[in-house]
């Protein structure tokens, strides 16, 4: 049994099946698009929002666990930002509130907005379980890939592709897999990584080439760390944090162009360490926050620490890879 529901960009379509395995909300890639999806359930007056699951083509993840016995359920997906056209959405008509980092929101029905400054709405596709235990949800694009290997193997070669890989060299197996010795070679990654790890490294290197617009914090350290921002906003400084970014993840914590604004950026490890600090004093505190002035924090009742400066030179967007030596190149 299965349902397809259109995409609201490009002619992509979502298709759910029935899935006889241990009871979870499974998500399957078949697409040659690296993806990040939020799923949402909804319980009498509450849905809880969570995301985002990162789905390499050719792999299914577990989104839920344990029996589907919620009222309704729902999905969103879209692709990562190390692809230039990052339009691409599988997406319905119920709107849900998310945020560019990972996040877990339990949202009341009755609430008429989002809860925070830093979450917004994004229409998700509704998902009919049939009242099973178990379902599974396979996002395709158009035209289709006949199987998953066929998903996983356009998914290699369209990240080769973005990295500057000329098409050409990829027109055989032998050459794509010359290709991607080359890339393990330079960027020093072991075989032992295996398929997941390269997908990693290629999103990754992807990230640096794509033409991003906003504000992205990738992590290239081996644990989570927590990111917050300062920028000046119309004639007041105002900070923000925390997001957090997972290892190896990228968040994008400003979506719209930067405009050629200078952003502040603070970044510390959960256990304290500090990763990149500056000379440019904002407010924070210890829980989610958002500060307007940047004087004066002891005074208010606040903590005032050193942001680093980073600029755009211009540029609608910026990506800062931070590292355990801080911003810079990825270890």
């Amino acid at each position: 049994m299965s349902r397809t529901l259109a995409s609201l960009a490009a002619v992509l379509a979502l298709v759910l099946t029935a899935q006889a395995a241990q009871a979870s909300l499974r998500l399957c890639n078949r697409t040659s698009y690296v993806l990040y999806a939020a799923t949402a359930v909804s319980e009498m007056a509450d849905t809880t929002v969570k995301g985002w699951i990162r789905i390499a083509p050719g792999v299914c993840s577990t989104a839920i666990r344990g029996d589907l016995v919620a009222s309704a359920y729902y999905v969103y997906a879209r692709v990562s930002a190390a692809y230039s056209d990052t339009s691409h959405t599988w997406a319905g008509n119920t709107n849900f509130c998310v945020k560019d980092a990972d996040f877990s929101l339990r949202l009341s029905t009755l609430s008429a907005s989002c809860p925070s400054p830093d979450s917004y709405e994004l229409p998700f596709a509704a998902i009919d379980t049939h009242h099973m235990r178990s379902w599974t949800t396979t996002f395709r694009e158009s035209p289709d890939l006949d199987s998953m290997k066929s998903a996983e193997q356009q998914g290699l070669k369209r990240l080769l592709k973005n990295i500057g890989v000329p098409k050409m060299t990829l027109t055989s197996d032998k050459a794509m897999e010359a290709a991607i010795a080359t890339f393990r070679k330079r960027m020093r990654l072991s075989n032992k990584a295996g398929l997941s790890g390269l997908f990693n490294a290629l999103e990754t290197e992807a990230m640096r080439t794509a033409a991003p617009v906003g504000y992205s914090v990738c992590n290239d350290t081996n644990a989570p760390f927590w990111v917050a921002l300062g920028e000046r906003r119309n004639r007041n400084w105002v900070s923000r944090g925390w997001w957090t970014v997972a290892a190896g993840g990228c968040a994008k914590v400003i979506t719209d162009s930067l405009s050629g604004n200078k952003i502040y950026l603070y970044v510390e490890k959960p256990k304290g360490k500090t990763l990149v600090s500056g000379s440019t004093n904002f407010c924070v505190t210890n829980i989610e926050f958002e500060i307007e002035g940047r004087d004066r924090c002891a005074a208010r009742g606040l903590t005032g620490v050193g942001f680093a400066e980073t600029n755009a030179n211009g540029a609608p967007g910026f990506v800062a890879h931070v590292s355990e030596d801080g911003i810079g190149t990825p270890k």
